[in-house]
């Protein structure tokens, strides 16, 4: 049974109001950081949210015009049979975004590639928090999480990296994984890199493209169908607010951008849990405790969608 959006995120945001009055301002902050370099991005809003091409990390790393390292990657693990319960006979792709050795590889992820309507980066180091916790890290460690909790529902779950490989992989690999694992629903997990003051999270939603190997159209409505589903249960479980600086409070961003999104043939969306640059929410994406409500979260949206 599909859900619309209208009536699925008043209830969320009704259920973020209630977290609000009875957590109250609980959580302590972090000293005040400094707003993160500018990001490009082709976001209507103009904002610096690219999930696919983020700021480099603040970590030394490799120019890009020194030797590239031997690519001794492993390919992606065989995922692990899906045991029994309501997801069996599922599969389901977690895409944890960027790579940690990524840094250490410029010369290979800054590769070109091509995403259907245009080329960039093969993939990037991603953001940080100003202390130094790294997107790649944050985005492995919810990934983990989420893979243990809809495993326990029975599906079957591949990473598209499970930090076994040196980098990558690259845009378009990331999205065949998804692809030739004819996945039910496939989700990429990243953390923004915004100014201080911009908070919240978003969901990435693929627009309608048909150019070159890209062709969208197919699951342009059931990848709305679980976004939507997703942005509605992270609302509920997390606390977490919609983005204030992307998406008009709606939680959801349409992009034609993003290769992850544009070469998918599967359901697909892409989530920016929050901004790694804000006070409030860098204080949450550290937390251990909260990590797992994020991961909660976004189970809970896919089994919603995975389950009608």
């Amino acid at each position: 049974m599909l859900v619309t959006f209208a009536a699925l995120v008043p209830t969320a945001l009704a259920g973020w109001l209630v977290w609000q009055v009875v957590s109250g301002p609980g959580e302590s902050e972090p000293p005040k950081v400094l707003p993160a370099p500018g990001q490009s991005s082709t976001s209507p809003a103009g904002t610096p949210s690219d999930a696919d091409a983020k700021a480099p990390s603040p970590f030394p790393s490799k120019s890009a015009t020194s030797p590239a390292a031997p690519t001794t990657s492993k390919a992606p693990s065989k995922p692990a049979a899906g045991g029994s319960g309501p997801l069996k006979g599922k599969v389901v792709v977690i895409d944890p975004g960027h790579n940690p050795g990524n840094f250490q590889h410029t010369a290979d992820i800054n590769r070109q590639v091509n995403v259907g309507n245009a080329t960039k980066e093969c993939d990037t180091t991603g953001t940080s928090s100003n202390a130094g916790y790294t997107e790649a890290q944050f985005t492995l460690d919810v990934s983990r999480r989420l893979r243990t909790l809809l495993e326990q529902q029975g599906a079957t779950v591949k990473l598209t990296q499970n930090g076994d490989r040196a980098w990558g992989p690259c845009v378009t690999e990331r999205a065949a994984i998804g692809n030739q694992a004819r996945a039910d629903a496939a989700i990429s997990v990243h953390a923004d890199g915004s100014a201080a003051g911009n908070r919240g999270f978003h969901v990435i939603l693929p627009a309608s493209v048909h150019a070159g190997a890209a062709d969208t159209r197919p699951i342009v409505a059931s990848s709305r169908d679980l976004g939507e589903r997703i942005a509605g249960k992270f609302i509920q479980v997390t606390g977490q607010p919609p983005s204030n600086y992307i998406g008009g409070g709606t939680g959801l961003d349409t992009r034609s951008d993003l290769g992850g999104l544009n070469l998918s043939t599967v359901p697909k969306v892409f989530i920016e849990c929050g901004n790694m640059r804000d006070t409030q929410d860098v204080n949450r994406l550290t937390s251990g405790t909260w990590r797992q409500k994020a991961a909660q979260g976004l189970s809970e949206g896919i089994v919603s969608f995975l389950r009608g």
